[in-house]
């Protein structure tokens, strides 16, 4: 299941998530973070076969929306963030190989990439220490 975020500003609690966490875990791991904030809000949309989700994210005033959500993928799917942000900062994704991209306090902007192997892919902004979206990488 693909899944499309819509995002609006909301105000969250500071929700801290290390980045220091080891890579993805193998498929069929739980994931021990959890939060008291509510989910975001996701509406899923049927893509066409070799499209991946679309993850769009908000930074606006040091709140980072979604944060925790999570999505599905496939293998070698393409899987895109496009973020908005106010801000520098940094999005470190836990795959391997692992990825970093620079954000800068612009709208707009994509990052793509693929996963090459199945597990969860927890995917981080540094410097505001949270986890925007783990993406669960199926065969």
């Amino acid at each position: 299941m693909n899944a499309v975020f819509v995002l609006g500003v909301v105000v969250s609690a500071v929700v801290t998530a290390g980045c220091g966490s080891p890579p993805a875990a193998p498929a069929g791991s739980s994931s021990a973070e959890t939060t008291a904030a509510a989910a975001p809000s996701a509406t899923t949309s049927p893509p066409s076969a070799a499209a991946g989700p679309v993850v769009n994210v908000t930074i606006a005033a040091g709140v980072v929306t979604p944060t925790n959500a999570e999505v599905d993928a496939a293998v070698g799917q393409p899987i895109v963030l496009e973020v908005s942000s106010d801000t520098t900062d940094t999005i470190h994704v836990h795959s391997i190989p692992e990825r970093v991209f620079d954000v800068q306090p612009l709208p707009g902007q994509r990052f793509e990439f693929s996963v090459g192997i199945p597990g969860r892919v927890d995917v981080e902004l540094h410097d505001l220490n949270r986890t925007v979206v783990t993406i669960v990488v199926r065969p």
